[in-house]
């Protein structure tokens, strides 16, 4: 059974810094594409930043320099490292995983989804 966790949430001031990480099991971690996706209160879903199994990333126009995503697969975890924070950030944070191992921005592209953490930037 693959389970997908996020932890590392929670409400930060503008211009600080948060770390998520997203914990997997069940997979075989190091040839799934990961993505981060937010989904912001009486917004869609959307996609935040991504890396293939090979390590290559792809972020959103509007995090670009601002938020890091990494994955470490000794540890099966993915991470999202944020700095910046702007109060547009405040969202719910998904991680998902893609047996294609490609990274990809299309949430219907990804076969597994983690429960989500919430992230609140406050001014």
């Amino acid at each position: 059974q693959v389970q997908l966790v996020e932890s590392g949430g929670g409400l930060v001031q503008a211009g600080g810094s948060l770390r998520l990480s997203c914990a997997a099991s069940g997979l075989t971690f190091s040839g799934y594409g990961m993505g981060w996706f937010r989904r912001a209160p009486g917004k869609e879903r959307v996609f935040v930043a991504g890396i293939n199994w090979r390590d290559s990333t792809y972020y959103a126009d509007s995090v670009k320099g601002r938020f890091t995503i990494s994955r470490d697969n000794a540890k099966n975890t993915v991470y999202l490292q944020m700095n910046s924070l702007k109060l547009e950030d405040t969202a719910a944070y998904f991680c998902a995983a893609d047996a294609s191992g490609a990274t990809r921005t299309a949430a219907m592209s990804y076969h597994y989804w983690g429960q989500g953490t919430q992230v609140t930037v406050s001014s």
